[in-house]
């Protein structure tokens, strides 16, 4: 995949809600940068959901699973919503996202946090607090409380019910997350910060003496801080700008990082990548999808923010395809579309024209056109 002769398998699941909606437009994105920058890529479109699961009883029906296989990366929408009720339980579980993040162990999960001055008017956070803010939340994503052991609902003796779930953590599992956000820390500002819970949780205090170890060891040119979780969801609203890598567990990041919309004007523009340990031939399959959810309430009306989707599309080129000029490129072309106007409902200032979903998608295309012309001529 290093090799611009090599071809990159993508599978594009759209999946639920408004997944099919603003992955159509991140499809869209790819397609021109196969045609018009010669970027090779093949995709495979593939199901999952209620709409597969109706026609053979699967979420994640096989063609699906062998496209995933077959891929290098996977473009994903979302899942979930009211209507998946006609899904039974144990078919959710057989064919679920957390069930596809552990089978190909996508242990690093990237949510970069980007303020744009053009949405400074619609963000809920003041304009002078949002200046300069760029971090990354890395969320350890295939351990933690969401697959610890053991977990359930009892009833007791007295006939009362009692939920319960573990959240545990082990030294390889930190390490190798917390050494993904020293490496990338080395690329950028050279900070990182560690979120934990050490006061209360024992899986915090091995997560800090693990994480301060591994720096010790290998990452002593790294700037290191630690903070609790409370106290850094306070500091991501109250001076996001600080922060270069943030790098937490599983529960911690799922939270934090939607605090941390709210620095992006929403949680509509912010995209992930979801990054599995690096083979032998030096890949590693990964996952990459808008933050947002399903969000039923708006699905199917054509108003969904799909510029998550597309900036996950800009990972993507940088990450799996190894092409971070043409990434550079498509962030320019956002940040353009965005400059120029161009809104939906959710970023759209007081009386702001709003773009469908599929209008803001052509105001993408049509920035990324300018703005590679732009680049050719200076070239």
């Amino acid at each position: 995949m290093n090799n611009r002769s090599n071809m990159v398998k993508i599978a594009v699941v759209g999946g639920e809600g408004i997944g099919p909606e603003v992955t159509a437009q991140a499809q869209r994105v790819l397609n021109w940068f196969s045609a018009k920058r010669g970027v090779p890529m093949t995709l495979r479109e593939a199901q999952y959901g209620i709409v597969p699961y109706l026609a053979t009883g699967k979420v994640l029906p096989d063609d699906t699973v062998e496209a995933m296989e077959e891929c290098d990366a996977i473009l994903w929408g979302a899942t979930g919503g009211p209507e998946t009720k006609e899904v039974p339980a144990a078919a959710r579980k057989a064919g679920s996202l957390l069930g596809l993040r552990s089978k190909y162990d996508l242990y690093a999960n990237l949510r970069p946090i980007v303020a744009h001055p053009a949405l400074s008017d619609s963000a809920p956070l003041k304009a002078h607090v949002l200046d300069g803010v760029d971090f990354v939340i890395i969320r350890e994503l295939t351990s933690g409380i969401y697959f610890g052991e053991p977990r359930g609902i009892e009833t007791m003796p007295d006939g009362q019910r009692r939920g319960f779930n573990t959240e545990q953590y082990t030294t390889n599992q930190v390490r190798r997350v917390a050494r993904s956000a020293f490496e990338l820390a080395r690329t950028r500002r050279n900070k990182v910060c560690s979120v934990d819970k050490a006061n209360v949780l024992e899986a915090s205090v091995l997560w800090r003496e693990e994480v301060t170890r591994l720096h010790q060891e290998e990452f002593s040119d790294v700037d290191l801080s630690h903070l609790y979780v409370d106290n850094a969801a306070m500091q991501i609203v109250r001076d996001p700008a600080q922060f270069d890598v943030m790098v937490t567990g599983n529960i911690f990041g799922d939270i934090l990082s939607d605090c941390a919309a709210m620095a992006s004007g929403s949680l509509g523009m912010l995209p992930s990548a979801s990054l599995g340990p690096v083979d032998k031939f030096g890949r590693r399959k990964a996952l990459y999808e808008p933050v947002h959810g399903s969000a039923p309430d708006i699905a199917g009306k054509g108003i969904a923010n799909p510029l998550g989707s597309i900036l996950s599309v800009a990972m993507m080129l940088r990450m799996t395809m190894n092409q971070p000029d043409d990434a550079d490129l498509l962030e320019k072309a956002v940040a353009t579309a965005l400059s120029s106007g161009a809104r939906t409902a959710d970023i759209a200032e007081l009386g702001a024209k709003k773009l469908s979903t599929v209008e803001m998608g052509d105001a993408v295309l049509n920035a990324l056109e300018r703005v590679a012309a732009t680049a050719k001529e200076n070239a």
